[in-house]
Formats: structure tokens, C-alpha cells, sequence
């Protein structure tokens, strides 16, 4: 099977994916570009044809609504999109932090490609953290990524990752939704989107509150019950709920997971939040680790892992 992952680069410890090269703290953005696969561009081409009369060939035609976007370095296709489409270079992606990694204290933790280079992503620390009872500490981050395959507008979002299992969680600090998303039918602004995000990350406190509150926060096992009920039910579906994934992640939540027995986590809605999100980042089925990362990040998995945690904020609402 080929891989989802292209290639890829991390600093630190081995990613909770178990993919990448490894780089040594500090690296310049330019190594990051080496080393992550992504020192090559997105370039376009005409759309043409070859039309045919009789059974012999005719003329080539040009389609002008169209253009294919395409690799410079192996000159693979990536899509096919309208004229009016606004690429995302991959220089582009890393570049956004550069002045956040020199001269804010960010440090870039992972960068890479997906699918042949229909989606690119970076991942950086901003230095801010949050410590629970038990020791459980859980580190912010600021995730970037695009696809030119129509699959996802570039879109910057805050994100947290657990220490003690690499659970990942999208999240919202302040006011914002803590997310921001460019369509490709508009030109990408590194600097707006960084003013739009808030990027000093200065919610980090709010989003810290709300974790305690879910930490002390005891959860009796009809409520766990419930609550996995509800995140793991699609309305849409013929057969609801899925049953599997709800035992799973109750079997987690009742100390099978790590952390699961800290004092944050054990009988408290943060350990059945963490419960949820240890299922999709690490044992919902997928292809491989490749897919599940695709969608724990940016597929159906990120959409229970937000249902997930809007369901856990209700308790201590």
C-alpha cells in the first residue's frame, strides 16, 4: 500500500504517529524545508485535450476554466482546479513561522506531507503549558495546514497535546474559535491570519480554567455512558451508535488508558474527554497510522474529537 505520509520531520521525542526524520532542536527553517520533503513548489499548467474524429486523432484544445496544479521536483499532478484558485506554496507554510521561531520562543515540532503533496502541514510548540493534578501536563501548539486537492482551506489552529499519551485536541482560547480559514478562492496573508488568531495565544489561561474545571469535575459511570452515547451517535447513519468505539473508550476511561489513573483523569470528565481522544489518535481502526493521522487532524476523527470535548464543556457549563 503506499503510504498517506510522503515524508515527514519532527523535533523531540518520536510523534505519537511513530513517523518522521529527526532534527535536533533549532533548526533553521531552511533544514525544516529539507528535511520535512517540502523544498520543492506547486506549479500550474493549461488544461488540454486531444479531440477525436472517426477514429483518428484531431486537434489539441485548451480547457481555460481549469489549470493542473503539479510537483517541480517529480512533476507528479496534484489536482485540477479553477482559474481562480489561490496556491499555498510549502515554503509558505514554514515560513509563516519564522519570526514566531525566532523571536517569539515557538519552536516548529513537526512538518511533512500528506498524499503525495495534496496536503502539507506544520506543528510548533508556543511554550505555553498547563499542569493537573497528578502531574498530567498538557503543552499548546499552533498547527498550520493546507491541500490543494480541495480537501481543506488553509487553516491555522490551536491545538493541545497531552504529555503523558500525546492525545491531541483542537481547541478555542478566548473568544475566538481558535481556528482561522482562508479559501483558496482568496489570497493567503501570514500576517493577517496571525492577527486574526491571536497568535500571543493570551487565551491560553481561559482554555487552562476550563481543563481544571473538567479535571474536577467526578463523573458517575451512567453519565460516562451517556456522554460516549452521545459523541459516538450519528444521526445520519442507519444504526446510530457505534458501539464498538463507545466500549473501547469506557474501557479506557476506566483506567485501560494512559493516564487514565492519574489524579486528573481517573472518574472525571477530563479523563473521559482524554478517553475519547485516545481512541481516535491511537486504536480507531484505519489503514494505517498514516490515515489515522489524516483524520484524527483534519478528517471525521477531528470532527468527534470536537464533539467530544463541546459534550465534556456541558458538565461544567
Amino acid at each position: 500500500m503506499a503510504h498517506l505520509v510522503e515524508s515527514m520531520a519532527y523535533r523531540g521525542d518520536v510523534p505519537w504517529h511513530g513517523l518522521g526524520n529527526h532534527l535536533p532542536s533549532h533548526q533553521p527553517i531552511e533544514v525544516w524545508a529539507q528535511q520535512a520533503g517540502m523544498d520543492w513548489s506547486i506549479q500550474e499548467a493549461p488544461v488540454r485535450f486531444m479531440t477525436e474524429a472517426g477514429g483518428t486523432s484531431g486537434s489539441i484544445q485548451t480547457f481555460p476554466d481549469q489549470k493542473v496544479l503539479f510537483r517541480s521536483d517529480t512533476q507528479e499532478p496534484l489536482s485540477v482546479v479553477s482559474q481562480r484558485y489561490q496556491v499555498v506554496q510549502p515554503s509558505a507554510i514554514l515560513e509563516f513561522y519564522r519570526d514566531l521561531t525566532e523571536l517569539s520562543g515557538f519552536e516548529l515540532e513537526t512538518a511533512g506531507v500528506l498524499k503525495g503533496g495534496r496536503k502539507l502541514w506544520a506543528l510548533a510548540r508556543t511554550g505555553q503549558s498547563m499542569l493537573l493534578p497528578g502531574r498530567d501536563e498538557t503543552k499548546g501548539y499552533v498547527l498550520l495546514a493546507t491541500a490543494c486537492d480541495g480537501t481543506l482551506a488553509t487553516t491555522a489552529q490551536f491545538t493541545s497535546i497531552r504529555v503523558v499519551c500525546n492525545n491531541t485536541l483542537q481547541i478555542a482560547l478566548g473568544r475566538g474559535e481558535g481556528a482561522v480559514k482562508v479559501p483558496h478562492s482568496t489570497r493567503f496573508d501570514a500576517d493577517s491570519v496571525k492577527r486574526q488568531l491571536g497568535i500571543s495565544v493570551s487565551g491560553w489561561d481561559d482554555f487552562s480554567v476550563r481543563m481544571k474545571a473538567l479535571a474536577e469535575r467526578k463523573v458517575k459511570s451512567v453519565e460516562a455512558e451517556r456522554y460516549l452515547w452521545q459523541v459516538f451517535t450519528d444521526s445520519s447513519k442507519p444504526l446510530g451508535a457505534n458501539e464498538r468505539a463507545m466500549r473501547r473508550a469506557m474501557s479506557l476511561f476506566e483506567g485501560g488508558g494512559q493516564g487514565a489513573d492519574l489524579a486528573s483523569a481517573r472518574g472525571t470528565a477530563f479523563g473521559l474527554l482524554n478517553s475519547v481522544t485516545a481512541y481516535i489518535d491511537h486504536e480507531r481502526r484505519a489503514r494505517s497510522d498514516e490515515h489515522r493521522l489524516d483524520s484524527a487532524w483534519f478528517g471525521q476523527g477531528a470532527v468527534i474529537k470536537q464533539k467530544a470535548l463541546d459534550q465534556a464543556l456541558l458538565m461544567v457549563a
